[in-house]
């Protein structure tokens, strides 16, 4: 239970794109003959680049206390829950109702809260990746038309948004090339190196008291 309300407040690994950051593809385009064609992973390029890094690390920072906040609201209940099962023998029928009833009423409030917080954070964090992939794109053009490209196909992978490119030789594949080129544009310097995450303590399951020897 305690894991399902922390959870709701997670960064997700896939982003919308706003109809600005599309590249338009044309048949006629890509079947012409000339043609010389690239392909682009524009998520991940736009996902890579300095600027995006340095505003994801923000949003995480700015949710860190939410976090904190539905985790201590979450131990709280776990505890409640502990304290009325210990106790449950010992308390009439009305006394149990109103005890499960509180538990209930916290539950609820921290599912309210954890969902708020996911959708306001999934709304900055689209805002966010658009803003960038606005820019990106620019780049993008920019860099196409200066190697003489006429077709620049998304690899992403969403079959939506762009064709599944089967095959795609390392020269063709402009999505390294664009990030490079938008981290000078935009002056944005590297983040510095994450420290590794510290290992999660097991668990370990409470004594159980020793049962009657066998004889």
């Amino acid at each position: 239970m305690k894991r399902s309300f922390v959870c709701l407040l997670t960064l997700a690994s896939g982003f919308a794109l706003s109809a600005a950051a599309q590249a338009p593809a044309t048949t006629a385009v890509a079947t012409a003959p000339n043609a010389k064609v690239a392909v682009i992973a524009f998520q991940a390029a736009v996902g890579q680049t300095n600027e995006f890094q340095r505003d994801f690390a923000d949003l995480q920072k700015k949710y860190e206390p939410k976090r904190t906040q539905l985790r201590g609201m979450a131990d709280e209940i776990d505890s409640l829950e502990k304290q009325l099962q210990a106790s449950a023998d010992k308390l009439s029928d009305s006394e149990r109702a109103s005890k499960a009833k509180v538990i209930d009423d916290k539950k609820k409030q921290v599912q309210r809260m954890a969902e708020d917080a996911q959708n306001d954070l999934t709304s900055e964090m689209n805002d966010t990746f658009n803003k960038v992939a606005t820019k990106v794109i620019d780049v993008m053009n920019a860099y196409a038309t200066q190697q003489g490209y006429t077709l620049v196909i998304d690899a992403s992978g969403n079959q939506q948004q762009a064709p599944v490119v089967l095959y795609a030789s390392q020269n063709s594949d402009i999505t390294k090339a664009v990030i490079e080129a938008y981290n000078v544009k935009s002056g944005v310097p590297a983040p510095p190196p994450q420290p590794p995450a510290a290992p999660t303590p097991a668990r370990t399951a409470p004594a159980r008291p020793a049962g009657p020897a066998a004889h």
